[in-house]
């Protein structure tokens, strides 16, 4: 049973009322302060972020609070290293004069985010901040927000993106949420809940209550409706449901088990397996006509699809060869093709959003591992191990794998732990993502628009 909530209004979720740009100042060419995210290890780049800066007393501590957020969602993402406040010289940086570049030199300073915050006559919070490069002493960014007060963490996280994609060159994945499964009780009745939060752990809530149990939810590309899996009254069903408003729909019955729904590119329709009479296939439904249109035909088990970013082929799961391996096909079930040989087990495929790999779970010699490959199954690259990893799920620029671990207890089940774990798709960087409760199959969202 779905709970449904009472809306705020749209901004105090989805955006940012206004954003102005600040013209950069002029200063004699320099070499850009960049990152390079596309080498194997990266030496975290030192930024200081001193408190933004606020006449009231209200607006000093959303300052402050939303200064260690930015620091905190750029130290997560393994390029950034925070420079002590307390070595901090120049204190109570103005956004109306420059800062004294040697002041941050000396403490080893290479980026410096000041910002300032205040509360507007019409009640709304204005959110500055500027981005500088202390070494070539330029500003490389001046951002402005407008949004109501109790919106301060989103602009907080509007703010880390515009600074991780300045100084990267590329999209982040910062201001985007997680689905989840979140799990409590006894291994014997397991209660599983759909959980959703941004990626930093915060606003955390449930959006089922537990009676029914529910499996492998999916984002859209807006971000706002997901599609997941739900046994009511030990039937299988898919549904959809609409984050925002707290609508759920039923996407029709299936006399046999469905497994694993995800939306297409386009969100235009849903592709799952469905298994009748012990066989199971991969179908495509159209969100609009609902009506399903069969892709793979065959006595072995086919499962888990996952559409390329284009739109033009699928990977997924058979056992077709004798043992669960990957397989691509094109979009209208044509040319499929195996793309795993490596030794062991290989399942639950999920294309990356550039297109460019393929994520994975593996299995062999009773140990799971995260990994990739490229598309035609060359370059097979593996990221994590342990008792039990898997549900490879990617951060919207492709960087990123979030997935679900378990560590064993006792033998009878007793202790077992499962958490939300994040690494770097270099191998390195390895985090768990914190959740109130034990975490499986989650899912990253897109940006949030």
């Amino acid at each position: 049973m779905i709970r449904h909530r009472k809306r705020n209004e749209k901004d105090f979720w989805i955006g940012v009322l206004s954003l102005f740009l600040f013209v950069l100042v002029a200063l004699p060419a320099q070499a850009e302060l960049r990152i390079d995210i596309t080498r194997g290890v990266v030496e975290p780049l030192p930024v200081a972020i001193p408190e933004f800066v606020g006449k009231k007393t209200q607006e000093q501590e959303i300052g402050q609070k939303i200064a260690f957020v930015i620091l905190a969602n750029l130290e997560r993402s393994g390029l950034f290293r925070g420079v002590d406040p307390g070595a901090f010289i120049e204190k109570n940086v103005s956004l109306n004069i420059q800062p004294r570049f040697a002041d941050w030199r000396v403490i080893g300073t290479q980026a410096l985010i000041n910002g300032g915050v205040k509360l507007e006559l019409d009640g709304r919070l204005r959110v500055e901040f500027r981005l500088w490069d202390v070494v070539a002493e330029q500003q490389m960014q001046g951002l402005a927000y407008h949004t109501m007060p109790n919106n301060w963490r989103r602009v907080a996280h509007k703010i880390s993106e515009a600074i991780y994609q300045r100084i990267t060159g590329e999209q982040g994945y910062i201001d985007t949420r997680i689905i989840y499964i979140a799990e409590s009780g006894p291994a014997t009745h397991r209660i599983k809940r759909l959980a959703v939060m941004d990626q930093d752990g915060e606003n955390h809530r449930f959006l089922t209550d537990g009676e029914t149990l529910v499996l492998t939810p999916r984002f859209s590309k807006t971000a706002q409706k997901i599609v997941f899996l739900s046994y009511y009254q030990d039937i299988p069903r898919v549904y959809l449901f609409d984050i925002e408003t707290g609508i759920q729909e039923r996407l029709g019955d299936f006399p046999g088990m469905t497994f694993a729904p995800r939306f297409l590119p386009d969100d235009s329709a849903v592709v799952m397996s469905y298994a009748k009479e012990g066989n199971s296939d991969i179908y495509v439904m159209d969100l609009d006509t609902r009506q399903s249109k069969q892709l793979t035909s065959n006595p072995p088990i086919d499962t888990s699809p996952s559409f390329s970013p284009d739109g033009e082929r699928v990977v997924f799961n058979s056992d077709r060869g004798g043992s669960p391996q990957l397989y691509t096909m094109n979009a209208d079930g044509r040319n499929v093709r195996r793309i795993s040989f490596g030794k062991g087990h290989y399942g639950t495929p999920v294309w990356s959003p550039r297109g460019d790999l393929i994520a994975f779970t593996k299995i062999y010699q009773n140990r799971f591992f995260i990994g990739v490959m490229k598309p035609d199954g060359s370059g097979e690259r593996l990221l994590t191990e342990s008792f039990r990893d898997e549900g490879p799920t990617w951060s919207p620029n492709g960087r990123v794998l979030m997935f679900f671990r378990q560590t064993p207890g006792n033998s009878d089940g007793i202790g077992d732990r499962i958490r939300l774990y994040s690494i770097d798709l270099t191998g390195y960087n390895e985090r768990e993502v914190v959740t109130p409760l034990d975490a499986s199959d989650p899912a990253w969202s897109p940006l949030i628009p």
